[in-house]
Formats: C-alpha cells, sequence, structure tokens
C-alpha cells in the first residue's frame, strides 16, 4: 500500500494547470484531433491550422471555419455557424487533451480520443483548405 502511495506521489498531476495559448498551439499546430464525450468516443473532429485557424465538424461531415483565441485563461472558439464564442480549459494528459467547456463547466468534457496529421474531408469549396 504504500509502494502505490509514493507511485502516485510521483506520477504527475493532472491538473497542472490549463494550457494557455503558446502552449495549445504547439500541441495542435497542424494536427486534426478526434474528441469524445463520455459514452461517444466520437463526438467530433477539429483540424487547426496556421494562424489560429481551425475547421470544426460534428460526425456528420458538415464542416465549419473559426478562430480561436486566448481570453480570461481560457481557449475560445468563434465558428461561421455561431458567432457566441466557446471557451474550454485544455489541460495537456498523459492521454492526450482533456477540455472542460467553460461556458458551463459543469455540463461538458470532452477528450482527446485520436490525433492525426491528415486534414478534414469537407464537401464546398471554402472549407477545411
Amino acid at each position: 500500500m504504500r509502494s502505490l502511495f509514493l507511485m502516485l506521489l510521483a506520477t504527475p498531476a493532472l491538473a497542472d494547470g490549463p494550457m494557455d495559448a503558446a502552449a495549445f498551439d504547439a500541441y495542435t499546430q497542424g494536427k486534426t484531433l478526434t474528441f469524445g464525450v463520455a459514452g461517444n468516443p466520437a463526438y467530433g473532429v477539429e483540424q487547426y491550422q496556421p494562424n489560429q485557424r481551425v475547421v470544426w465538424s460534428f460526425q456528420d461531415g458538415d464542416c465549419s471555419n473559426g478562430v480561436w483565441y486566448e481570453s480570461k485563461g481560457s481557449i475560445c472558439f468563434r465558428y461561421d455557424f455561431d458567432p457566441e464564442p466557446k471557451c474550454w480549459k485544455f489541460y495537456d494528459e498523459p492521454s492526450g487533451l482533456r477540455a472542460v467547456f467553460m461556458n458551463r463547466p459543469d455540463t461538458s468534457v470532452l477528450y482527446e480520443a485520436q490525433d492525426s496529421s491528415e486534414p478534414l474531408i469537407c464537401p464546398g469549396p471554402d472549407l477545411g483548405v
């Protein structure tokens, strides 16, 4: 039992604090991340592009362009389909990113389920480029 306690002390804390814009950009740049929620490992996919641009797709295949920025310690996203910012605290954990929705922190937590360097395939001439 004592060795388990010592091992837990030696394990990096999961709550090292949320990522700032520089850490988030370094982690996500050029990636396409699939995010899941409890009970749904394929909630949506986001492609991270230069200049804090993103393309988001729920699993229905429809894509929306957006931007991300840091605000009050959160990483916020604004998409073409919804001008209301969606703000998250991102945590870099051993299994990948964990994101807590700050607009309603008790309702949504996303988990990185997969990462890829492949771009999203989106319908329409201006999406996913």
